[in-house]
Order: C-alpha cells, then structure tokens, then sequence
C-alpha cells in the first residue's frame, strides 16, 4: 500500500527523489520487519490481557510432563498477535499486484483459522486434544490443494492472465502432465540436476510440503520459545532464497531459476521475522503466552508455501530439520506402539516420550537446555541450507 501511495506523490511532486527509495525490496523488508516488530511488542500486553479476562487459558494433558502442569491457565491462542503483525506489516510495505504474497497471505490466514477453532474447542469444551484429526487433516488438505492447483501453473508465469492461460491450455490438452522446467523439484548442492514433477507430481509435493510443514511445527510448539525462533531463522533463510529467485542477475549467477516476482516474498518473511521476534519477548520462559495451533499451523503453512514458490522444498526440510525430526519422532513413536500392541498385546515405545523435545525432558534436561539447543542446531542447519546459494 505504501508502495502505491509514494509512487503516487512522486508523480505529483518529482522533486521528492526520497520517495524512490519504496522501490527497493530490500528497504521495504526492513521497514516491514520493524513495523511488525513495534506491532507486537506494542499490542502484545493487550492481547495477553485480553485472552486472561476471556479465561482462553491453556490445558495441559494429563498423561504430559509434571513439571508443565503450573502452566494451566497460561493465556493460549498468543498466535493472533502474531498474524496481526504479519498480516498488517506486509499489507503496508508489499506490492499488491505480487500474487505470489498474496497466496502464501491466504494460506497463513487459512491455517490461522483453522488453529483458531480448534484452539477455541481446547478452551471452551475443555478439551485438550481440541478439533477432530479428521475435520484439521481435512481443511487443511483442502486449503493446501487449492494452492497447489495455483501454484502449478503460475509458479512460470508472469501474471494471473498467463495463469489462466496455461491452465486453460494444460484443460484443452487433455490433461497433459507437462511443466515447464522453473517447477522442477531442484536439487540442492549440484549445479545441474533438478527432476521434472509434472502437473499432478507437482500438486502432490506442494500438499505434502505446506500440510506436512504446517504440522511440523505445531508438533514443535511444546516448549517456552521452542518453535518460534526456528520459525524466525527458517522464514528469514527463505527469503534470502526468495529475493534470488526473483532477481534476474542472482538468479542467473547463482544457477536458480528465474522466478517473476518472488522477490516480494522477502517482504513477507521480514513481516513473520519481525512479528515473530516480538511474540518471543512474551513467550520466552516462563511464557506469559502461548501461540496455540492458531500461530503454529498458519505460520508452518506459511514457511511450506514460500518454499514451494521459491522450488526450495527440499532446502525446506534442511533447514527445518528440528520440525522434521520433531514430526518423525511422534510418527515412529505412534506406528512401533501400535506394531507392538498388535504383535506382543503390550504397546511398546521407542521415545520415553514424544514429540522429541519431551523425551529429552524425561531424560533430564531442562525446559531452557531443550530450548536453547534446538535453536542452535536450527541456526546451524540455516547456514547448511544457506551455503546451498553457492555450494552447486
């Protein structure tokens, strides 16, 4: 918005050369990531207030680590502050004409609803375990599928024209499964090799990737500031990729394709970085809030949505390897429990208690050990992913 209104007044006043500076992708990152950053630490006291007075305060499982139990009644569903920072900063200082933040916005907001019910089914049913598995997978699938199908074909395009052209095309064509070669799956680390996905092998790996990162990382939202910093540095590495793709120079150079309007992105990920910096001054241990799945869900479907349009899914699953880790740990643990039951008749566990960071708590690390260390194995794996740049 702010981009259009200077570029407005430097039409009527073209001595005001200061204004030309909104034209930099970079300034208007920075800008968007101090805006959403005074967003929170600004709004942050009021929400948490408000979420107290209206007793939206968290349950915690029976069955889960004692030592959380002084957590009940922690104000949950803290991830509205954070999709207003994001949502309010990158309405500012983005494009509107960039159709690629507007997908990933819609995806966010999507995910954040999603979290909202069933963050409010926690708290007013006073059921822990909050929206049925069967109606989260199913919205979830649903809002990852209508972006995959956009995705697909304008992922090489420059407009929502040439969108519905190729689409109209690929219908007339009798559903042929080509793609042009900007939505290969590329390979980090090689110059050269990248695999043709095809149309349907692309809307598969683009659902996978949004609804398998959205739930990652609420896998990871168990502990004091556990999620949101490696959803700051992972989203921030992103957007590195993000402003390469979408430069014609980088993009060429560095052996990525060149993907119009990408580059916008980088604005999104400042927004997420800067109102995620600020929901961590209140979440922090002992957290006066929690995100809830209305902040994990929508910000884990907004990191699987930037990795898509930036052809980085693989780079993804490095980066983020703490979410992944996380996911396959409650999958194993879930699948060898009823393997062992059905076998022997006694459940068995490989984890003395998942998600992962519980089983390091049962093995007696503390909450801030568990905490501190994943964000710096996540740091470590950004810089693994962030070499990928020239390592090809």
């Amino acid at each position: 918005m702010l981009l259009s209104l200077a570029q407005w007044l430097q039409t009527i006043y073209p001595g005001l050369g200061f204004f030309r500076v909104f034209q930099y992708i970079t300034f208007r990152a920075v800008m968007a990531a101090l805006t959403a950053l005074l967003i929170g630490l600004a709004f942050g006291p009021w929400v948490i207030r408000r979420l107290a007075e209206l007793k939206i305060g968290q349950p915690i499982r029976e069955y889960g680590i004692q030592a959380h139990i002084s957590k009940t009644g922690t104000p949950t569903m803290g991830g509205v502050l954070i999709l207003i920072g994001i949502t309010v900063s990158t309405l500012l200082w983005f494009d509107w004409s960039n159709r690629f933040v507007w997908i990933v916005l819609l995806v966010t907001l999507g995910f954040g609803a999603i979290g909202w019910v069933d963050d409010w089914r926690k708290v007013v049913d006073k059921n822990p375990e909050g929206m049925n598995s069967r109606d989260k997978f199913f919205w979830q699938s649903l809002i990852g599928l209508v972006a995959a199908f956009y995705l697909a074909f304008s992922v090489s395009e420059t407009s929502n024209l040439r969108v519905l052209e190729l689409f109209m095309r690929w219908v007339q064509s009798g559903f042929s499964n080509d793609l042009p070669p900007a939505a290969d799956l590329i390979v980090p680390f090689f110059k050269t090799v990248s695999y043709p996905l095809g149309v349907y092998g692309f809307i598969v790996l683009t659902w996978f990737v949004i609804v398998g990162a959205s739930n990652a990382v609420n896998l990871t939202d168990g502990l004091d500031g556990l999620a949101i910093m490696p959803v700051v540095m992972v989203g921030s590495a992103l957007g590195v990729f993000a402003y390469v793709t979408g430069n014609a120079y980088y993009s060429k150079y560095l052996l990525f394709p060149h993907i119009p309007g990408t580059g916008e992105l980088l604005v999104f990920c400042a927004a997420m970085a800067g109102s995620g910096l600020a929901f961590l001054w209140f979440n922090t241990y002992p957290a006066q809030v929690f995100m809830g799945d209305v902040g994990a869900l929508s910000l884990g479907g907004a990191l699987g949505a930037i990795a898509v349009i930036t052809r980085q899914e693989i780079v993804l699953g490095i980066m983020g390897g703490v979410f992944v880790v996380e996911a396959l740990s409650v999958m194993l643990q879930v699948s060898w429990f009823k393997y062992t039951r059905r076998r022997f008749g006694t459940g068995r566990r490989i984890l003395k208690m998942a998600p992962l960071h519980h089983h390091f708590e049962k093995s007696g690390w503390k909450e801030t050990q568990v905490v501190v260390r994943f964000w710096i194995i996540t740091m470590l794996l950004c810089l693994i992913g962030l070499a990928s740049l020239k390592l090809r």
